[in-house]
């Protein structure tokens, strides 16, 4: 009975006596993320060889052959159960459900608010809704949706691709902070030379990764504009990492260093070699699967063999696990990225109260949001959105939907990517220089 009530009631029931307390605006966020990964299952699952085989020995899910993706005397046409359709609107359902809840949890200012239960609680009943979301989706006729929500993806991958250079600043930031700090207090050597050895490696991987996609994406010949991406991206990784250790801005930003500019020049690295991955040249492009005479370019023969487990689709994948248990897991040390993240620094009184609440909540998930809420609500949704959307695009490799269930490759997803480089690049600049030009203004 307890069990029961607990999928209906609020966070707190969600834990067991084994498991360390943990703040209630914690344990929402990681169920809301497990929501979302079950979706990138079983979006997975339906790219996976051998499904759609499985799927007709039903004879009471799939039509004969392959006709119109509608209900036909209770039976419906696979092929929208697979590929790229089936992740399309397996997207498109989380992403209609944390749109819901985006605006639903518009102004919530605590968890005294009502709609802060809903948030935090009714597992079951927000459960339901997103299967029946799901299952609405796949209904979705064809026509244009496939088309309109490939540049729905676009959109929010490019935003989704900031958010993540953000938090990996953020993640560079803390950590050498930190590193220094345990340097001066111990008195110690070893942290520098910590701090020193993952910078050479960022370094060392960022130059040989660079050296690859030269070797692999710029063939002699025609490949112009790779060389022109790699080129360009590198000079401004090498402008970065040198404006990063001036000594005006190590004045103005005494935590600034080469870890931070080395982490961001192998992400650049990385978002790079994704924007190569989707040139529509076979001769540039290694991971194309087929080359027609006309210059379209094709993922597979019947279209819905979207083969997504190639380099850059792999470790696209798991960046963004990481990214997205990162957003829901802690926030930041530094008020700019709060601000902009939409969460909030824990003060050292409410820090004391947590201290206290942990110890007479054994196993159980506390209220730490009575006074006010530690994370926006809305914009937490709204990350969630993006992630739906940059994880569809990059299960589909970025290509859009042709005729005839034919997935092509176009050079929009090129300049998406290398344009979320360049303006990730010009971000990190700008917290470099900001102290310098805005001096008035507090930027520790």
């Amino acid at each position: 009975m307890h069990s029961a009530s607990c999928l209906c009631g609020s966070a707190p029931c969600i834990l067991c006596s084994c498991c360390p307390s943990s703040p209630n605006s914690t344990v929402t966020r990681l169920i809301f993320t497990a929501f979302l990964f079950l979706g990138v299952l079983v979006s997975i699952i339906m790219l996976s060889p051998g499904v759609e085989s499985q799927l007709y020995k039903l004879p009471w899910v799939c039509e004969e052959g392959a006709g119109t993706p509608v209900v036909l005397q209770g039976h419906i046409d696979c092929g929208s159960l697979l590929g790229h359709r089936a992740v399309y609107r397996m997207c498109f359902a989380t992403a209609a459900f944390f749109f819901l809840f985006t605006l639903l949890m518009l102004c919530v200012r605590s968890s005294r608010d009502p709609r802060a239960a809903i948030q935090n609680g009714f597992w079951f009943f927000k459960f339901l809704v997103l299967v029946g979301i799901t299952v609405g989706a796949f209904y979705i006729p064809d026509g244009s949706f496939s088309n309109v929500w490939f540049y729905c993806g676009v959109v929010g991958s490019f935003l989704f691709i900031l958010i993540q250079l953000v938090l990996f600043i953020d993640f560079a930031h803390s950590w050498n902070q930190r590193w220094l700090g345990k340097a001066e207090e111990r008195d110690s050597r070893a942290w520098y030379a910590g701090l020193f050895f993952f910078t050479l490696l960022f370094y060392t991987l960022s130059i040989a990764a660079v050296t690859l996609l030269f070797i692999y994406y710029t063939h002699p010949g025609p490949c112009y504009e790779g060389k022109v991406f790699i080129g360009l991206n590198l000079t401004l990784c090498v402008c970065v990492s040198i404006v990063a250790v001036l000594p005006k801005v190590q004045d103005a930003q005494p935590n600034s260093g080469l870890l931070q500019a080395s982490v961001i020049t192998l992400y650049t690295t990385f978002v790079t070699w994704l924007a190569l991955s989707s040139v529509p040249d076979q001769k540039c492009n290694p991971h194309l699967l087929t080359h027609l005479s006309n210059g379209t370019i094709l993922a597979g023969p019947e279209g819905y063999e979207t083969h997504w487990w190639d380099a850059p689709s792999i470790v696209g994948l798991i960046i963004f696990i990481l990214c997205t248990v990162f957003i829901s897991l802690r926030s930041s040390d530094h008020r700019q990225v709060n601000n902009l993240m939409q969460t909030e620094e824990c003060p050292s009184a409410l820090e004391a109260t947590q201290q206290q609440q942990v110890a007479t909540c054994g196993g159980r998930a506390f209220d730490n949001e009575h006074d006010g809420v530690t994370y926006s609500y809305s914009f937490f949704h709204f990350c969630l959105v993006l992630a739906s959307l940059h994880i569809m695009m990059t299960l589909t490799n970025w290509y859009r939907p042709g005729e005839a269930r034919k997935m092509i490759s176009t050079w929009t997803a090129v300049w998406v990517k290398i344009c979320a480089s360049w303006a990730g690049l010009l971000l990190y600049l700008w917290t470099l220089v900001a102290p310098l030009l805005l001096p008035n203004r507090d930027f520790s």
